[in-house]
């Protein structure tokens, strides 16, 4: 289960901003391979599942890593359409378990909590960009209309 650490009042956000971008700072210096983007991606898409649970659910806190990884997908999708893989590969990433490496280099600094059963395999290969970023863009055949074909009569396509 990730979570940022707190609720955080509204007159604390920029103290917070400042402790999330000491936090990226010191982990994009210490690991360069995601993007500094990336990271304020997965935040935003952390507080989008959070907001969209406690709609759903009226439940709020806490949300497995499967969930999380439900809510980046749903949000990618409406933050970048189809260009969410190019988006992503700009950053670094290239795959679920990309996620989960972040999350857990937040969870290092102090800034997501998890509980004792929240690992990383939690982030491996939960669905591929391809079909979670690409397929729902691609165009579906359309039907050839019928064509009516007399059996006494010549092709066509002879004469």
């Amino acid at each position: 289960m990730l979570c940022l650490r707190a609720p955080i009042p509204r007159r604390y956000l920029h103290m917070d901003h400042s402790k999330f971008e000491a936090a990226l700072t010191e982990i994009t210096e210490r690991e360069p391979r995601y993007d500094r983007a990336a990271y304020h991606f997965l935040r935003e898409a952390l507080d989008f599942t959070l907001k969209e649970r406690k709609k759903a659910t009226g439940q709020s806190g806490h949300v497995s890593g499967h969930h999380l990884l439900d809510g980046i997908r749903r949000y990618a999708l409406k933050q970048f359409g189809p260009m969410v893989v190019t988006v992503f590969e700009h950053w670094g990433l290239s795959s679920t378990e990309d996620f989960g490496r972040m999350v857990f280099a937040l969870v290092d600094a102090a800034i997501f909590s998890k509980t004792d059963e929240d690992s990383l395999e939690d982030f491996k290969g939960a669905y591929s960009f391809e079909d979670a970023f690409v397929t729902p863009f691609v165009p579906m055949p359309r039907a050839m209309p019928a064509r009516r074909i007399t059996v006494d009569s010549p092709a066509r396509e002879l004469n």
